[in-house]
């Protein structure tokens, strides 16, 4: 590729990583930033301890708790997959600030982390939930060396706490109790 035609790609490609950034960090309503601490999530999955779950998405309830676990034990463990280098400096980051500032996430909730054991259905809820609280729990004692993020890259772990608790409260739209 010249040097013309690789100048105007790159200045496409950012511009196109600007405007989707623009039009997602309107698109999303700030959330309580209170609630991104593992004491605040723990109380709140309690809370769904005593209750009866089900799920409004494609996923059942067990595959919601075992999938939010995964990406919780993935940073302590290392994901098993990631996305490229480029989108790892480019569009994780960004997707990452944006959704810091909204203290908010959204994405597509039925989407596996890639390479991840598959997520099985009909698994008892009340399992899948107590893993999940684990897996905070451990990550919250956690004092080794955090794996990079599959997507956002190298995350301290305030930031993984957050990250891990937006990601969970995104999924916790679909569970009624």
């Amino acid at each position: 590729m010249n040097r013309r035609k690789f100048i105007k790609v790159s200045l496409v490609s950012g511009a196109a990583v600007i405007g989707v950034g623009a039009g997602a960090f309107q698109l999303i309503e700030e959330s309580s930033k209170e609630s991104l601490t593992i004491d605040y999530a723990l109380k709140k999955l309690d809370q769904l301890s005593n209750a009866r779950v089900k799920s409004l998405g494609e996923w059942d309830a067990s595959q919601v708790f075992t999938h939010c676990a995964q990406s919780v034990e993935f940073s302590m463990t290392g994901y098993p997959e990631h996305k490229s280098s480029v989108f790892k400096s480019t569009v994780g980051p960004l997707a990452f600030s944006i959704f810091s500032s909204k203290g908010k996430m959204t994405h597509g909730l039925n989407e596996a982390i890639p390479s991840a054991p598959a997520l099985t259905k009909n698994v008892d809820s009340m399992v899948a939930l107590n893993r999940l609280k684990k897996s905070l729990i451990d990550f919250d004692n956690y004092q080794g060396t955090l794996a990079p993020h599959f997507a956002y890259g190298v995350l301290t772990k305030n930031e993984y706490e957050k990250a891990h608790l937006m990601h969970l409260y995104n999924h916790l739209q679909e569970i009624n109790s």
